[in-house]
């Protein structure tokens, strides 16, 4: 107990003393994160929004294979993003390899099929009179399409929040891809697992509850909106 209590007091000091290097790699993970959720937004919700109001043929596959690609292993996702952009991939020209973009190229696509399910659900649940109601009024389909987002919103919002949870912590892609190198792709959760492996439990630990806190205003967040 005293071990514990010993890095907690830790961790907290170097919180409350704006550690420099807590602080750069909470930074790090903070941008590179909600730069790959944005991303993932703009792609997924649409998508999401399109396979839920419309019927074709292999609706069903489509809705399996999203069921299946959220439970996607992150270090699946950094082998094959891997294999993409490194020297010997077809965009390894481009020198993302070890860097935050490669990072935040695996956390869209682990992102995606989760922001997509949850909007596919969101919009399913939806009143089938909103779209009629809004096309009947005189709203052409893209307007009547937004019109039943803003019914749903909700239900988006707390998609992107389910999207972002998962990017935030995972650690497979960050150190796959990003390298975790000191002060540039170092992210809170590769920093975690190195510091914890080196015996520095109260730098891992200032880390986590930075992480900890993250999520926790999030999911405030997330309920403040749910409220009003």
């Amino acid at each position: 107990m005293n071990f514990i209590g010993e890095s907690l007091s830790t961790a907290i000091a170097l919180l409350l003393a704006f550690d420099r290097e807590v602080m750069g790699t909470v930074w790090t993970s903070l941008w590179v994160s909600f730069g790959a959720i944005l991303i993932a937004m703009l792609m997924a919700v649409p998508v999401g929004g399109l396979i839920a109001l419309r019927d074709f043929a292999g609706k069903r596959l489509v809705l399996t294979c999203l069921n299946t690609l959220m439970a996607l292993p992150t270090v699946v996702v950094g082998l094959v993003v891997y294999g993409l952009i490194s020297r010997q991939g077809p965009f390894g020209e481009f020198g993302l390899l070890f860097t935050p973009w490669a990072m935040m190229i695996g956390q869209v696509v682990l992102a995606v099929p989760i922001v997509a399910h949850y909007t596919v659900s969101a919009v399913a649940g939806a009143d089938p009179r909103i779209l009629p109601t809004a096309l009947t009024l005189g709203a052409g389909p893209l307007r009547g399409a937004l019109q039943l987002f803003l019914e749903v919103r909700f239900g988006i919002v707390a998609a992107v929040v389910a999207g972002f949870g998962r990017i935030i912590a995972e650690v497979g892609v960050a150190m796959m891809l990003g390298g975790n190198i000191r002060g540039y792709t170092r992210t809170m959760t590769t920093a975690i697992a190195l510091e914890t492996s080196k015996g520095e439990f109260a730098f891992g630990l200032a880390l986590g509850l930075v992480l900890m806190s993250v999520a926790l205003l999030i999911n405030l967040f997330l309920n403040l909106l749910q409220q009003r």
